[in-house]
């Protein structure tokens, strides 16, 4: 019955085409009419297969092209790692451009909407700059910093013809063990909001017809980070996807602010939870979906499914699509089979489980956001921005950020800030030391991230030995030393002992991590390059706090630097006192596993090893000006 039905709905769209064709005068067409008569007039001209088209985003290696225009599809993505064969910004625009201009052959020409991942930066494109993680700009408490580097984020996803960011995350994590603790700004309501706000600013500006803004994506709706350890039923995740099993009054209180705040600053794209709250899937969940966010909060926007995460309400697909949908899905990120998707709902109409009403009301919101974002007079990315794509200022921008995210919880004898002009003997210890993937975590060229140097930057070592100038600089990544010797042959001692270590890449579940002890190669390191060192600094990069205790009584300094991101200049400057440490913890760092999570550490009398809040400060950075973006 499905297939005589839609061989009967394509008909009618063949026959459509003469009159879409001649309708090049249509109101939608013109920029000067009013929005909603722009979307009434499109809406009456568009066929039920081009509605639920525009219901479906698809990811770039499963689209065919040639399926672009007949479906009328509404939206593609890359995820993490969804480069083209060469990974150039050029590249990047010549495949999203190509997509669009086969998309705008069909004859209602609605253009499609590109979306990419930009967690912290243009993060997918090589050569990017790569700015801290979440996680430390939340450190830096410093909204302007935060929106600076969002307005250099849309600069230059619009060279490579890219309006639609699935980002800030807002989530407020209440488990570090949660392998997507770094993507959040902290485990505090008011800072994530403050922070997400300014991110979600600096994306979307003033307007959003302007040409140099990019569509915002609050996510994941709602009470992600209040899902609960061993919750999880996906793969092998522990806690990411999982259940927040909390009453609603903790529910709005520490979770829905952040969504409230963005909606009454502009934000129209939200993206729903794998999670679940109290059981229910948030892609299944329409009182939160539709009675609070599109009722209660006023969204008039559209809401976007993540990943592949319709299929999880129900086994069977039909029943889990009919679900979303009619729980206030708007957008399905299929993100593959996008042609069972939308069998699935050309038969849910057809059956009478999904209403003509439903469908126009999910695609009136996706076309109004589509015209708000200029996309109908401006489809193409700007070419004049592939020009000025590694702009010195995003590099400036990156360093500040990344010494602004530092922060310092332990300088025991005031032994930081170094002098950079001291005749000295520095030893440089650990692979996380000199390598650009580690520094920058999950989402980095590959949606795990990876190490190595996967693209441009400047490494920790790197900055170290550009900075130090009088010094003697030895580097090895085990902490051995074995050709650091006087000329007697004698093994010298170091003046300082830098040790750096770090959490290898990973992005959300296969992050989940039960032990959050540090590796004993890395303490085995740390007591190493103490043996040989007068002083010695110990430098973590992890996307979260991690247990240190034992050894704080080893370093004379410590510094939690997060995931800095390409430019590891930035933590030479507050090593060397170039720039103040003023960032302090977004996060709390318990004394033990037994005060994870959150929760736990609230009722333990004994209180965080170092608290939410705490930091080291040299200077404020209020201070310090933020470099200023123009894009072009």
């Amino acid at each position: 019955m499905k297939h005589l039905v839609r061989m009967m709905i394509l008909c009618c769209v063949m026959l459509s085409i003469p009159l879409a064709t001649a309708a090049q005068d249509a109101p939608y067409l013109d920029p000067t009419q009013p929005i909603e008569a722009r979307v009434d007039d499109l809406l009456a001209r568009m066929s039920l297969e081009e509605k639920i088209g525009q219901m479906t985003l698809v990811e770039i290696g499963s689209i065919n092209t040639d399926d672009l225009a007949p479906l009328g599809i509404g939206g593609v993505l890359s995820g993490g790692g969804g480069a083209p064969d060469e990974n150039t910004p050029e590249a990047w625009a010549e495949m999203v451009d190509g997509l669009q201009a086969r998309a705008l052959e069909a004859p209602l020409q609605i253009p499609l909407i590109y979306g990419v991942d930009a967690v912290h930066g243009h993060n997918n494109v090589y050569g990017a700059v790569i700015y801290p993680h979440n996680i430390g700009l939340g450190a830096s408490r410093n909204p302007e910093l935060v929106q600076q580097i969002s307005r250099a984020t849309a600069c230059n996803m619009i060279a490579t013809g890219i309006y639609w960011n699935y980002a800030p995350v807002v989530a407020v994590p209440q488990d570090i063990r949660w392998g997507r603790t770094y993507e959040a700004y902290g485990s505090d309501t008011a800072l994530v909001t403050e922070m997400a706000l300014a991110a979600m600013n600096g994306l979307q500006g003033d307007s959003l017809d302007d040409p140099y803004t990019v569509l915002a994506t609050p996510k994941h709706y709602v009470a992600d980070g209040g899902a609960q350890w061993e919750t999880s039923t996906t793969n092998n995740y522990r806690i990411d996807q999982g259940d927040a099993i909390i009453d609603e009054a903790t529910l709005r209180a520490v979770h829905l602010p952040p969504y409230q705040a963005a909606i009454e600053n502009g934000a129209l794209v939200i993206m729903t939870s794998f999670s679940s709250w109290n059981g229910v899937k948030l892609h299944g969940n329409r009182y939160l979906v539709t009675d609070v966010l599109k009722g209660e909060l006023g969204f008039e926007g559209f809401v976007v499914s993540d990943w592949q995460g319709i299929d999880q309400i129900n086994s069977d697909f039909y029943t889990a699509v009919v679900t979303a949908i009619n729980a206030g899905i708007d957008m399905n990120m299929v993100p593959y089979n996008y042609q069972r998707f939308i069998d699935a709902m050309l038969e849910a109409v057809v059956n009478g489980d999904v209403t003509q009403e439903r469908i126009d009301d999910a695609v009136r919101r996706i076309l109004r956001v589509k015209f708000l974002l200029g996309l109908f007079e401006q489809p193409f990315s700007d070419p004049a921005l592939l020009e000025t794509f590694d702009q010195p200022v995003f590099r400036e921008l990156g360093r500040l950020a990344a010494a602004q995210s530092a922060v310092l919880l332990e300088n025991d004898g005031d032994v930081l800030p170094l002098n950079p002009s001291t005749e000295q003997t520095i030893f440089i210890a650990g692979t996380a030391a000199d390598d650009i993937g580690i520094q920058s975590g999950g989402w980095t060229i590959e949606w795990q991230g990876q190490i190595g140097n996967i693209t441009p930057g400047t490494t920790i070592r790197e900055a170290i030995e550009a900075t130090a100038e009088n010094a003697e600089i030895y580097y090895d990544r085990l902490g051995r030393f074995r050709a650091a010797n006087d000329a007697s042959g004698n093994p010298l001692r170091a003046d300082v002992g830098i040790v750096v270590i770090g959490e290898i890449p990973y992005a959300e579940g296969v992050g989940d991590r039960v032990n959050l002890n540090l590796p004993e190669p890395d303490i085995s390191l740390i007591q190493r390059v103490r043996e040989r060192s007068e002083r010695l600094i110990v430098i973590l990069l992890s996307g979260r706090p991690l247990l240190i205790g034992d050894v704080l009584e080893t370093s004379d300094a410590f510094m939690a630097a997060w995931l800095p991101g390409t430019e590891g200049q930035g933590i030479a400057d507050v090593l060397f006192g170039l720039q103040p440490f003023t960032g302090t913890l977004p996060f709390a760092f318990p004394r033990s596993e037994a005060q994870v999570p959150l929760s736990a550490l609230e009722a333990d009398s004994d209180g965080p090893l170092f608290p939410f809040g705490y930091g080291i400060t040299t200077g404020d950075w209020r201070d310090t000006p933020v470099p200023e973006v123009t894009c072009g």
